[in-house]
Parts: structure tokens; C-alpha cells; sequence
């Protein structure tokens, strides 16, 4: 029963523990179940692991499971949790297990954190670069938006991909890839996009007087 209350509770506060956390906890429990390395043990097994040897590098993975979960516990990444990047560094870990015979490197722990680090990193980068993606294709699709109610206004029928192009200032193809996202999220219901894509907070008036001055120009 005290094991299930720790699973339900957080740090005995009476919280619900989160999902991460409960995770987190799982992970921590598992490395504290498995032995420690000796010297001895660790240097036949990184022998083993460096000939393809898959239960060497198993244990070897194992034993340094805590190393993993410190590294990954000191990084501040916004979309991963601490699980994930403990995922993220077992990779790393595994790929240090399995090279650290031809590395020419003396100290393994040395060895293990930077590359364990540096698959934590690109992890972080990837998904950053992922969110930032994200939020340009959002601002484009309002952008899109904006200039499809625009010119519908003005021009009384749908606009070309053509008109478009040349209203947003895009290529023929940045446009087409843009129509085909919005068209997409539509067909979806895809709140979570068409919700920055709001029509009714456009001022088309000052976008009908802008656009007329450019077409009487």
C-alpha cells in the first residue's frame, strides 16, 4: 500500500504526482535497483560491447542509467519532459558503449557524458526548431488568411494564386503550399491552427481602402 500512495502522491504533499514525474520516479527506482559497475566488470564488458556483444552493452546501459537521468536533469527544454530526454540519452549512451574501444579515450564516464550530452542537445535543438516551425506556419497561415478575405472583399470572387502571390509578396509555390496547409486545417477543424486565424479580427475596411489605393495607383 506505501508504494501505491508514493505512486498517487507527490513528495508526500497529497498531489497527484504528474505522468513525468511518475515516470521520472520509475526510471530513478530502476537505476537505484541495479548494481553498480566495478572497474574490473566495466572494462571486460566495454571489451565485449566494442565486439557486438548486445547483453554487454545491455548492462553497460543499465549500470550507467543514472548517469543518464542526472545529465538529463540539469537541461531545460520546454516540449520534452525529463523522460524524454532520458530516451534521448540512453541513445547517446548506447552509441558511447559502442565506441568507446576505438575512441582512444582513457575514461569511459568522461567519454559516456559528452556523448550522452551532446544526443540530449540535438534532441532540445531538433524540438525547438520544430516549435519554431510551427508558430512561422501559423503566422503564414494568417497571413494567408487575412489576404484571401482581403481580396475576396475587393475583388468580388476568389482570388487567383497568382493575385495572392503578389498581395502576400510569396512565390507562386510558398503560396500554393500555404493554401494547401490552410485548406487542410479547415478540412480538419483544426482548432488548434484556426484559432490564430481569426476573421472577424481583421479590419477589412483599412484593408479595402489600402488595397483600392494600390489598384487606383
Amino acid at each position: 500500500m506505501a508504494s501505491s500512495s508514493r505512486r498517487d502522491d507527490s513528495a508526500g504533499t497529497g498531489e497527484p504526482e504528474s505522468d513525468d514525474a511518475a515516470a521520472l520516479s520509475e526510471l530513478v527506482r530502476r537505476a537505484q535497483s541495479i548494481g553498480t559497475l566495478t572497474s574490473a566488470e566495466e572494462s571486460r564488458l566495454l571489451e565485449r560491447a566494442a565486439l557486438g556483444d548486445a547483453a554487454s552493452q545491455d548492462r553497460l546501459v543499465a549500470g550507467h542509467l543514472d548517469r543518464v537521468i542526472r545529465l538529463a536533469a540539469t537541461r531545460d527544454a520546454q516540449g520534452l519532459s525529463v523522460p524524454d530526454l532520458v530516451q534521448e540519452g540512453s541513445i547517446g549512451l548506447l552509441e558511447a558503449v559502442r565506441t568507446f574501444a576505438y575512441s582512444g579515450e582513457t575514461d569511459f564516464g568522461d567519454f559516456a557524458d559528452a556523448r550522452i550530452g551532446a544526443q540530449i542537445d540535438a534532441a532540445i535543438e531538433a524540438e525547438s526548431a520544430a516549435v519554431r516551425e510551427g508558430e512561422l506556419l501559423v503566422a503564414a497561415a494568417t497571413d494567408y488568411e487575412r489576404a484571401e478575405i482581403v481580396l475576396k472583399r475587393i475583388l468580388h470572387r476568389e482570388p487567383t494564386p497568382a493575385e495572392l502571390s503578389e498581395k502576400l509578396e510569396w512565390t507562386l509555390d510558398r503560396t500554393a503550399y500555404v493554401a494547401q496547409v490552410v485548406a487542410d486545417a479547415r478540412r480538419r477543424y483544426d482548432d488548434e491552427l484556426l484559432a490564430f486565424i481569426d476573421p472577424e479580427a481583421i479590419d477589412l475596411d483599412a484593408d479595402d481602402e489600402d488595397e483600392r489605393t494600390q489598384l487606383d495607383g
